[in-house]
């Protein structure tokens, strides 16, 4: 699609910008220097409320919906929400690298937003591995051989499950909160008291009081994770309603119940994606280009860098955001967030 000249301007001028910007913070350190990364600090989040387009398209067993920004020709970049949260999470991350050339896509998760089944038949699954297998359809279904992956919470494990299964369609990748690959077996593991305790949710969730809690109560529910993940982001309730609505998904329920049903091997996944599962629950390292983010305030579980930087062979850096960056970092540090993607779109092959 073409774009008025006064477009192909800014872009070069916010390009250039932003290339000064990482020249003055120091490009991140590569394989073996995990944790010598500076800490940053956040810059202020932007104002925007609303993407470029929305769009709709068939991809395996989903009309997924999703956003999209930048030149059709740019190189595609694939931005992935997490629970409960939807792609608004990436409002102010899509015009950041649209402006500097990419072409940005954000697709809502199934059972999140305009997303939908294509058959009342199929089961709602989920299971670690299907995700991953979404994403290679949408991708298939635009006709993109490779992308940089990028994502929080779920949107992380969808990247790393895509960078271990199908290494050779991920550019690059920037995980929040690292390595997230996990087994049904290692999940059955007990935790000391104090770290189960952060998964209260996960064992509500495996009850059918929990079940019925979540569907009765489901923005109060995603309110208070909001609350509790980022404790110092003082979002307001435009912000958060606008990515609340997208788990008014009639879906939304029986995804987000399957998926920690299944963490926990209380229900099977679909015999199908077992070769997945068994390929996984290897927690292979990652050798595509890859950085790393924390924020300094993360209410969520979340491993400590140390204990995920071996899992990444290829060239590699983190980063701690600081200034009181949540769990949802990409909406509340978006300029650090894209920076990171293009950083590691520049890391040697």
């Amino acid at each position: 699609m073409s774009e008025p000249i006064n477009q192909h301007r800014r872009r070069f001028f916010n390009t250039a910008a932003l290339g000064l910007a990482a020249a003055q913070m120091g490009l991140a350190s590569h394989a073996g220097a995990a944790l010598s990364s500076p800490a940053q600090t956040a810059r202020k989040a932007g104002g925007h409320t609303s993407f470029a387009s929305l769009k709709q398209i068939r991809a395996g067993l989903l009309d997924v919906g999703y956003a999209e920004d930048g030149p059709a020709d740019g190189p595609p970049v694939i931005l992935l929400h997490g629970w409960p949260y939807d792609i608004h999470s990436f409002v102010d991350v899509a015009p950041i690298l649209a402006a500097a050339g990419y072409r940005v896509l954000v697709p809502h998760l199934r059972g999140y937003g305009t997303t939908r089944f294509l058959s009342e038949n199929t089961l709602r699954n989920g299971q670690q591995s299907v995700f991953a297998v979404d994403l290679l359809a949408f991708m298939d279904a635009l006709h993109i051989q490779k992308a940089i992956i990028a994502g929080f919470d779920w949107g992380a494990r969808i990247a790393n499950t895509l960078a271990v299964l199908w290494p050779e369609r991920c550019k690059a990748m920037v995980s929040v909160s690292g390595y997230l690959i996990g087994t049904q077996e290692a999940n059955r593991k007990p935790l000391p008291p104090k770290a189960e305790l952060q998964w209260w949710y996960q064992y509500y969730f495996a009850t059918e009081r929990g079940e019925a809690g979540y569907r009765a109560y489901t923005h109060d529910f995603a309110r208070l994770i909001w609350e509790l993940a980022s404790p110092k982001w003082a979002f307001d309730d435009a912000t958060f309603n606008r990515s609340a609505a997208s788990l008014d998904n009639p879906d939304q329920v029986a995804i987000a119940i399957s998926n920690y049903r299944w963490r926990l091997g209380l229900i099977e996944g679909e015999a199908k994606y077992d070769r997945l599962e068994a390929v996984l629950a290897q927690r292979p390292a990652i050798a595509i280009p890859t950085i790393t983010m924390e924020g300094d305030a993360n209410g969520a579980p979340h491993p400590e860098p140390a204990a995920y930087a071996a899992k990444f062979s290829g060239p590699y850096a983190h980063r701690l955001i600081t200034g009181g960056i949540g769990h949802n970092l990409p909406q509340e540090a978006p300029a650090a967030f894209a920076q990171a993607i293009m950083d590691v779109d520049r890391f040697p092959v």
